[in-house]
């Protein structure tokens, strides 16, 4: 699978994923603040119950629990003043692991207690689920009793019981220490909670705001496509040759939004096609005339032309009486004749193709015809080397046979003409696709020259010395080439350097030749 770069997506595809990804990391900065401001604030309500729990639990520690009714009141007297053995026994006066306070009034469930002395954790437990109290693992103990005494709440994770906020205060007896704690679940899980929500929310968000620019994006930009597809319509119109009628206006501007940057866009694009259209119509009358001129001309040369062969011939056949010289001088209008009178029939050709006279269509028997003008090139050429490459089934094309051998003759011709002697010259047919048939001659001569290619089908078109007028090439062999092949809707193509020249000719195979 080929991915395409960004810089390769249409401006449609580009806004709408710039506009979904900016809103994406406005949700992702939104759903962090409010992550952010949410766990300092639940964070900040259990610190202050943490807090408070572990004041409780100090104060119940030093003071023991409210006195039952009937209790001594010298029980009642200050810590300091108590038996160590009393303060133990207030540590131990009901039953379960954990310190006494963990019993009091007002414990919330999964509270730890421990009191540590001299850095050794003296008792240690934490209220279950069902309000029982378990003692804690000797890890999770010792972790509490490495907690400094500072009254400030932090975060420990403990041995099996996961993540705790926890509280140290000092005793009133020297090197002990009580510590408190309470579990973060509570608040872990509401950002949870409230991150899924958030991320719910935000991809509905996405997706129905992803859904609104398109709407939004293809309303905004329907009149650029409208640009571009006009663009694009007169871009495939053959602008080369012919007579081009351009639509005019191109495109339709609403004058509301004439002062946008599409109806400006819109309204360049219409005056610049009026000029076009206007450059094209001067183009398209000047042919017309002249290529009018070069087939009235031609037309009224074949009958001078036809008398001077005429004369000429009648000459010759006194040519025992002529002088020599005078001999010489008619042997020369002969052959500037005959010359001349090839040029006036390919002028006349040219001109009839221009105005798109019908061809003849009949079944043409390709192989037969490869044959016979590879002979007849054979016999003008024998310095060359004509080689044949041909399949084993004829091809045969709709289309008129004595100007598709013309055709070949004329690159056989141009190949014969602009190679030296020794030049291998070969010939191949071939069935392509949907049925086509491909024409190829190929020489290993000189080449044609870079600069020449690009014109080489053009009217009179010559190159150096090494392609210079010889043997009676007159410049337009190639031009009816290419005007015959596109007549009967076919193509070809050109490449060549020196020691390798190839004419590819298509000719479709069961299609109508298209008629310019």
């Amino acid at each position: 699978m080929v991915t395409r770069s960004p810089r390769g997506w249409s401006l449609r595809t580009r806004l709408l994923v710039t506009q979904v990804l900016l809103l994406a990391v406005v949700c992702a900065a939104i759903g962090f603040a409010t992550e952010f401001a949410l766990q300092r604030f639940l964070m900040n309500q259990l610190d202050e119950q943490v807090v408070e729990a572990g004041r409780r639990s100090s104060a119940i520690f030093e003071f023991g629990p409210p006195p039952p009714p009937g209790m001594d009141p010298a029980d009642r007297r200050p810590p300091e003043e108590r038996s160590e053995s009393r303060r133990r026994m207030m540590l131990r006066e009901d039953e379960g692991p954990g310190p006494a306070f963990l019993n009091a009034p007002g414990q919330a469930i999964r509270t730890i207690g421990a009191v540590v002395s001299s850095g050794k954790p003296v008792d240690a437990g934490v209220i279950t689920s069902d309000g029982a109290r378990a003692e804690l693992s000797t890890t999770a103990a010792d972790q509490l009793a490495t907690l400094p005494a500072d009254e400030h709440p932090r975060t420990v994770r403990l041995d099996g019981l996961g993540r705790y906020r926890v509280v140290s205060f000092p005793a009133h007896h020297p090197g002990e220490v009580v510590v408190t704690g309470l579990p973060t679940s509570d608040v872990d899980d509401t950002l949870l909670w409230v991150l899924v929500i958030f991320c719910v929310v935000a991809a509905v968000a996405l997706i129905g705001a992803a859904t609104a620019s398109i709407v939004i994006v293809r309303r905004q930009l329907d009149p650029l496509a409208r640009v571009s597809a006009a663009a694009q319509q007169v871009a495939d119109l053959e602008l080369d040759r012919g007579e081009v009628r351009l639509p005019t206006p191109i495109v339709r501007v609403d004058p509301a939004a004439a002062r946008t940057e599409v109806g400006q866009l819109g309204a360049a694009l219409n005056r610049m096609l009026d000029r076009i259209a206007g450059a094209l119509a001067a183009r398209h009358a000047s042919e017309t005339r002249i290529r009018q001129f070069v087939a009235d001309a031609s037309h009224e040369l074949r009958t001078p032309l036809a008398a001077i062969r005429g004369y000429t011939e009648l000459a010759q056949r006194k040519q025992a009486a002529l002088p020599d010289d005078v001999a010489h001088a008619m042997n020369r209008v002969e052959s500037e004749t005959e010359r001349m009178t090839h040029l006036v029939e390919d002028m006349l050709l040219l001109a009839r193709l221009d105005t798109g006279r019908p061809l003849e269509r009949e079944q043409v028997d390709l192989t037969r015809l490869v044959v016979d003008a590879v002979s007849d090139a054979h016999i003008a050429g024998p310095g060359h080397t004509w080689e044949l490459d041909l399949p084993d089934e004829p091809v045969t094309v709709p289309g008129d046979e004595a100007r598709l051998h013309q055709v070949l003759a004329n690159l056989l011709a141009n190949a014969r003409t602009h190679t030296p002697p020794g030049t291998s010259v070969t010939t191949s047919l071939s069935v392509g696709d949907g049925g086509a048939a491909v024409l190829t001659v190929h020489d290993d001569g000189p080449g044609i020259p870079a600069w020449l290619q690009p014109e080489v089908f053009e009217r009179f078109a010559r190159g150096d010395s090494s392609r210079s007028r010889r043997g009676g090439s007159t410049g337009l062999g190639l031009a009816i080439v290419n005007a015959v092949v596109r007549a009967h809707g076919g193509r070809i193509a050109l490449h060549s350097v020196p020691g390798d020249t190839e004419f590819v000719v298509t000719l479709p195979g069961d299609t109508q030749p298209s008629h310019r």
